[in-house]
């Protein structure tokens, strides 16, 4: 058992301290399995502590850029250490204040111990390039420089592998960090930033604030002294904030919905197909930007798959994350969970056949935590609400196709585009895909959800500023090119 501590009062780190929020008021951070248990109370922060976190972030700004690479590689390196050691702790957290299983958590967790030693490891490797000047007695190249101060919203589904895949390469490539959690998982991210503590980050370096995203995330977009905003979560929110840094001139990146879709060719090893399709859709309770949430079926296999799917759903455990056996958690919220069941609702208003699921759980123990059940449409047309707009719920929508070129259409018709796959053993049905889907990650034979960490990250259409996140690609956003032209 962690050292989990219940009722714990959790604060701001700022400038190298931790401090309450100048209102002196708080916001209890609940179980959502059991939402009379309450994790921790955080700090309802104003632009007045937003100011005073800039301020902190500005004035370690020069330093922390003068040091090496390797030198800031070290300090992340120490805070993988740091996480590892507490790799149980944090991932408790994280399933007690949003519900995925424990098991997912401690993934999750251990994922973010290996961003921070990749990006320690970044340090070291080249920022620029030396180009031919067509002056003999120059020399001309090219290096990166930080942006300065790094505004940093994320959000409650990932709430320790986002915030270090941004923070991470923010910090590594010279910038300083105002981080900016959802209310929903501050005390996770409060121990993810005890973490860098205990690695000695310089004071100023990193600031982690709690607060509404209306006060503090808006505030963040809209600070004069922050030169980046990074951003993921929902598409009306995002584009608040990419309006807000586009109106001031400070470069933003966003990472956004998606609406992704899994295809079945007539030729899919259909037990891989459904392995996948669960996976990519209902794990984490289908919180996933990436999360499968069109199943786009064949019409020679569809009422093989289904079965088969059926079958499979019906036998996934509903509960509390930190249970054993449990394979499925709750929403992360209350309001999550009203959202999901009204998606459901206009399903069923829609003419969507309702397979399984479709309701809160009855079992005991479970009607008082904010539960979906697992929950499977047939016979949905592309026009319907489930097949077009973005629950984040184990929601799933099973529309059939008659051809490969029609299904990838059908996977076309959205204004997302995040990720994809297919299942198929057809070399063209594989090539077509990869050549023909408008989607940032395309994946073959394996579940929409999901990309290492070494590789770039990023949507099309309105799923992202098309900006990439992850691996080396990071450093496009969090550094500005240099020319340097020396006259001998």
């Amino acid at each position: 058992m962690s050292a989990y501590k219940e009722r714990q009062v959790y604060l701001n780190y700022i400038n190298g301290e931790w401090t309450g929020a100048s209102t002196g008021k708080q916001v209890a951070s609940i179980n959502p399995a059991n939402p009379q248990e309450i994790v921790g109370y955080v700090p309802a922060s104003s632009r007045e502590d937003l100011d005073r976190a800039v301020a902190a972030a500005k004035s370690a700004s020069r330093s922390w850029r003068k040091l090496s690479g390797a030198a800031r590689g070290e300090v992340l390196f120490k805070a993988a250490k740091a996480m590892e050691r507490r790799a149980d702790e944090i991932a408790e957290t994280m399933t007690r204040e949003m519900g995925k299983t424990l098991s997912e958590a401690k993934g999750e967790t251990m994922r973010g111990v290996a961003i921070l030693r990749y990006y320690a490891g970044e340090g070291m490797r080249r920022i620029g390039d030396v180009i031919p000047s067509s002056d003999s007695e120059a020399l001309m190249f090219t290096t990166r420089v930080p942006l300065g101060v790094v505004g940093i919203i994320s959000p409650w589904n990932f709430p320790v592998a986002i915030p270090i895949w941004k923070t991470a390469p923010a910090l590594i490539y010279g910038n300083t960090v105002v981080l900016k959690p959802a209310q929903e998982t501050a005390v996770t991210a409060a121990k993810i930033t005890e973490c860098f503590a205990e690695a000695g980050i310089p004071a100023g370096v990193l600031n982690l604030i709690c607060g509404s995203g209306s006060v503090i995330g808006q505030g963040l977009a809209e600070h004069p002294d922050v030169n980046g905003i990074t951003f993921t979560g929902s598409n009306q929110v995002g584009k608040q904030v990419g309006q807000a840094a586009l109106a001031r001139g400070a470069k933003y990146q966003l990472e956004m919905g998606g609406k992704n879709p899994v295809i079945v060719a007539a030729d899919a090893d259909l037990d891989l197909a459904v392995e996948g399709t669960i996976s990519g859709g209902l794990k984490s309770t289908g919180q996933k930007c990436t999360a499968t949430s069109r199943i786009i079926v064949m019409n020679e296999v569809h009422d093989a798959f289904k079965a088969k799917l059926l079958e499979k759903v019906s036998e996934i455990t509903v509960g509390n994350g930190m249970e054993a056996g449990v394979w499925m958690g709750p929403c992360a919220n209350e309001k999550q969970m009203e959202t999901v069941l009204g998606y459901i609702q206009k399903g069923k208003d829609e003419g969507a056949k309702l397979l399984i699921g479709g309701g809160r759980p009855a079992a005991a123990g479970l009607t008082d935590g904010f539960f979906v059940q697992p929950t499977v449409f047939d016979d949905v047309s592309p026009q319907m609400a489930i097949a077009r707009e973005e629950i984040f719920g184990p929601v799933m929508a099973l529309i059939r196709a008659n051809t490969m070129e029609e299904a990838i259409e059908l996977a076309n018709d959205s204004e997302f585009g995040l990720s994809a796959s297919v299942y198929t053993n057809n070399i063209g049905n594989v090539l077509s895909f990869i050549q023909d889907m408008d989607a940032g990650l395309v994946r073959i034979n394996a579940e929409t959800a999901g990309v290492e960490l070494q590789a770039p990250f990023g949507g099309m259409k309105q799923s992202s500023s098309h900006s990439r996140e992850q691996g080396q690609a990071a450093i496009e956003f969090f550094t500005s090119i240099k020319t340097v032209f020396v006259k001998a």
